[in-house]
């Protein structure tokens, strides 16, 4: 069990750079540190094939290491409240578990209420297709007549393999599959089962307080580079705290401001577009695109004429426009704007390798990146390249 602290964990930290900081003139005699190693550059081929083995590694690793990720990056975003819930008094051990209840809270809240409409609008799927042909159908002649063309000419081929089978005896067979309903069961409960791991091992990580950056601070051989540590490892938790808490507000009054203009144009079920639309804004260049495209399907199925068709997308277009080149480089600021290179390598490569939660933490970790390649000399250049 995590021991009371008196102080929260940024004071702790401020006061651990503080205190590291008076005796850093006395570590003239140490070792050099382990920062600043100025040994040879490592062959290009070994570090290479370290790369390499790092990626098949957490590729192969991923039911361990996605939800240790998604554990740490949910810990790093709840530690504004952690002190805010510390300066009140309540131990670490106690807070964790409020704020863990809270988050299970909202995310159990979010989840009903986003899978209820969307599984009903997914079992309706037929009709919607059908109804959506019709329209089309209706609104461009000309194309339809070309689509019936090529029903007819697919027909004559489909009826000459008939006539030519039609002397054969038929014979019934009946396949009994299970896999669809099994497969379904399995995916649940390995969902379940990594979500109850991740909310577990955030409550941990809050209860422990500042324990791991104590142990750190113990296994450094000197005192600049315990004071390194310490500054890493603060500017980390500072700046992914602060980037998910933005981003999460933000996506949030887009949501909101969204399903109210949905609601205000008649489109069905307008609570479950707006909460998709701030779910999806979290992935970066994809989620937006897959979401217009959606409320196009949406616009063709609720309205009549063309012009009503667009009216969802383009509502949300523009409400996307303005939240990327305005509200979020105004709230985040210079020091959190990334290279778009650098977001589209890193989304494809973290997509590749997990799939949507690695999407979902591509633009995290590059924010963790470059908070460490700003404060390790050596790696400055990377911080250059990444940054904007």
């Amino acid at each position: 069990m995590p021991t009371e602290r008196e102080e929260a964990s940024g004071e702790s930290l401020d006061h651990l750079v503080t205190s590291l900081s008076t005796e850093t003139s006395a570590a003239a005699d140490f070792p050099a540190p382990i920062f600043e190693n100025h040994a040879p550059t490592a062959n290009r081929v070994q570090l290479g094939i370290l790369t390499l083995a790092l990626a098949a590694f957490l590729y192969f690793a991923r039911p361990v290491i996605l939800p240790l990720f998604l554990a740490c990056l949910a810990a790093t975003a709840l530690r504004p409240f952690m002190r805010g819930l510390a300066r009140l008094g309540l131990r670490p051990a106690f807070s964790g578990a409020v704020v863990c209840a809270a988050l299970m809270a909202v995310v159990g809240l979010g989840f009903f209420e986003l899978a209820r409409p969307a599984i009903r609008w997914m079992d309706e799927a037929p009709s919607h297709l059908s109804e959506m042909r019709g329209k089309f159908q209706q609104r461009f002649p000309n194309a339809a007549r070309f689509g019936h063309a090529i029903d007819s000419l697919s027909d004559v081929g489909v009826a000459s393999v008939a006539r030519a089978h039609e002397e054969q005896p038929v014979q019934t067979v009946e396949i009994k599959d299970r896999r669809g309903a099994n497969s379904i069961l399995n995916w649940t409960g390995t969902v379940v089962a990594g979500l109850g791991e991740v909310f577990v091992l955030v409550y941990l990580l809050l209860a422990s307080g500042d324990l791991f950056m104590h142990k750190l601070v113990r296994v450094m051989p000197t005192l600049r580079d315990k004071k390194r540590a310490v500054e890493i490892t603060h500017e980390v938790q500072t700046n992914l705290s602060n980037y998910l808490f933005s981003v999460s507000v933000i996506n949030i009054c887009l949501g909101t401001i969204g399903a109210a203009g949905f609601h205000f144009l008649g489109v069905p079920r307008a609570a479950m577009w707006g909460m998709l639309a701030a779910v999806l804004n979290f992935v970066p260049y994809f989620g937006p695109i897959l979401v217009v495209l959606l409320l196009a399907v949406v616009g063709m199925l609720s309205f009549d004429s063309v012009p009503q068709w667009v009216l969802p997308a383009c509502w949300y277009l523009v409400l996307h426009l303005l939240e990327s080149n305005f509200v979020t480089p105004i709230l985040l600021g210079r020091r959190f704007t990334l290279n778009p290179v650098a977001i589209f390598v890193s989304l494809m490569f973290w997509l590749w390798l997990w799939g949507i939660p690695g999407a979902l933490l591509a633009v995290p970790i590059l924010v963790s990146v470059k908070a460490i390649c700003d404060r390790v000399p050596n790696a400055t250049y990377i911080s250059e390249l990444i940054g904007s």
